[in-house]
């Protein structure tokens, strides 16, 4: 989290321009600049404001954004469901697709739907999230017009404006995932099923819907819990893109406006933000690995 923040705070200061120019607009003279530096602290040497940033957020303070004058928690705490609106939703249609495909595919081995599946999984792994999202909004609404493109739906409308606004970023957010689940439950599966205890459950007459579904797939697991963490991680960053295609009103295009505007504190409190998250949940992830595969085991370094 130190080397996040150091590193962050470096970068936003390498940004051209000036805060306090872009807040008083290209008509400021230089001494109306100066003052409202002196006034947002950035007159001070950087080791001084690097100093005093690190004191604040260890009492809980990301200081106040130059752009909203608001408190950067605060304006995070307003963003963040609506990101996990997207995200979360994301995650769930692709992990169950994913994972029905990876599944399918590993029973139906060199089948034509194998082969058409996983190649389509390789296309998704690989496909640029903001090409995807422009060819979307291109198909579904500027050329059919079944769907919005902007703004997040509010249920006082309807259910469908609620979530016709969600499916075209849910289905570009969920892409990349999808595929990658897809690849690694096909991989596993494959690995598992061809165990010699699946092969001794099946000899002793167990139906194949229970050594799928019992005991293939918990032994298939591990792998794919462990790409879930990362894919929470990797669809927080992919928001980004994703919300400034769609206007949708997160964290994601808050941090490009912010960007935009040499909003550093803004900048430097969403990048933290999301750094703890990554964190949070790869700690969650290694518990979780843990626990469904009793195995292994972090004592000592080693595993038994």
């Amino acid at each position: 989290m130190f080397v996040v923040v150091t590193f962050t705070f470096i970068l936003t200061r390498l940004i051209p321009g000036s805060p306090a120019a872009t807040i008083l607009g290209p008509q400021a003279s230089a001494a109306d600049i100066a003052e409202m530096e002196i006034k947002l602290g950035l007159d001070q040497p950087y080791w001084k404001q690097f100093v005093d940033y690190i004191g604040n957020v260890l009492q809980g303070n990301f200081g106040d954004s130059y752009m909203y004058n608001r408190p950067v928690l605060d304006l995070i705490a307003e963003r963040i469901p609506n990101t996990l609106q997207i995200t979360v939703t994301a995650l769930i249609i692709a992990l169950i697709i994913g994972v029905g495909i990876g599944m399918f595919s590993a029973l139906h081995q060199y089948s034509i739907l194998d082969y058409v599946f996983m190649v389509l999984a390789l296309v998704g792994v690989s496909m640029p999230i903001f090409w995807l999202g422009l060819m979307l909004v291109n198909l579904f609404s500027v050329q059919l017009g079944w769907l919005p493109t902007q703004g997040r739906g509010d249920l006082a409308i309807g259910l469908w404006d609620f979530v016709s606004h969600m499916i075209l970023p849910c289905a570009c957010l969920s892409t990349i995932p999808m595929a990658t689940f897809a690849r690694i439950t096909r991989s596993s599966m494959l690995e598992v099923i061809h165990n010699d205890s699946i092969k001794a459950l099946r000899a002793r007459g167990i139906s194949e819907r229970s050594v799928i579904w019992k005991h293939a797939l918990k032994n298939a697991l591990p792998p794919i819990v462990t790409v879930l963490g990362l894919q929470i991680a990797s669809c927080f960053t992919g928001a980004i893109l994703t919300e400034s295609i769609f206007s949708w009103p997160g964290m994601g295009t808050m941090i490009v406006n912010a960007i935009t505007n040499r909003d550093y504190m803004l900048i430097q409190g969403v990048v933290l933000f999301f750094a703890l998250v990554f964190v949070i949940v790869n700690l969650v992830v290694d518990i979780v690995y843990m626990l469904i595969n009793p195995r292994v085991s972090y004592e000592g370094g080693g595993s038994k």
